[in-house]
């Protein structure tokens, strides 16, 4: 059985709904998941995870958050050759540029990275290419973050995991 770790960092609770939601949408599509904040893991969850969705809300200039985050997240993306990889996070302001970096860092690593980021946005969207979810009481939509999860477990046990497809949709 597949076992993946949705790990986050959340500061306002936004990017903490997304990943209860999305470990819950990989539960009911058959994956075995554990949720875990980014300060309760290593690096070594490379070794006991076979896929990964990673949550973190864009901070200050579009960048992940610098204390814990990006630390881990710098450490372990070396690691990540070939394991099916999901993106999430939440910001309010810009125009998600964070979430593009990301995902062409995942890219760059060799993972196989499911799809465009999963985005929740606390303002107004700006028109860009990535995914949203947006709702007027500022809240994330679960019912999105539940499909996400879902549509990742589906990718996870289909074992098909086209890495060119998704560079061209983000490019």
């Amino acid at each position: 059985m597949n076992k993946t770790a949705v790990i986050y960092w959340s500061r306002t609770g936004n990017t903490e709904a997304m990943a209860k939601a999305i470990a819950r949408g990989l539960k009911e599509g058959g994956v075995e998941t554990a949720l875990l904040r980014v300060r309760e893991t290593d690096v070594s969850a490379v070794e006991r995870y076979d896929s990964f969705a990673f949550g973190c809300p864009a901070m200050g200039k579009e960048v992940l958050e610098e204390t814990e985050f990006e630390p881990f997240f710098a450490e372990i993306e070396r690691r990540l050759k070939d394991k099916p990889v999901a993106l999430f996070g939440s910001y309010g302001w810009g125009d998600g540029r964070w979430m593009r970096d990301w995902q062409m860092r995942v890219i760059a690593s060799g993972a196989s990275l499911f799809a465009q980021g999963l985005i929740f946005q606390t303002e107004n969207p700006l028109v860009t290419k990535l995914k949203r979810v947006f709702r007027k009481d500022k809240k994330p939509d679960e019912a999105a973050c539940l499909a996400f999860g879902k549509r990742f477990a589906a990718h996870i046990i289909s074992g098909r995991h086209n890495i060119n497809k998704v560079k061209e949709e983000i490019l």
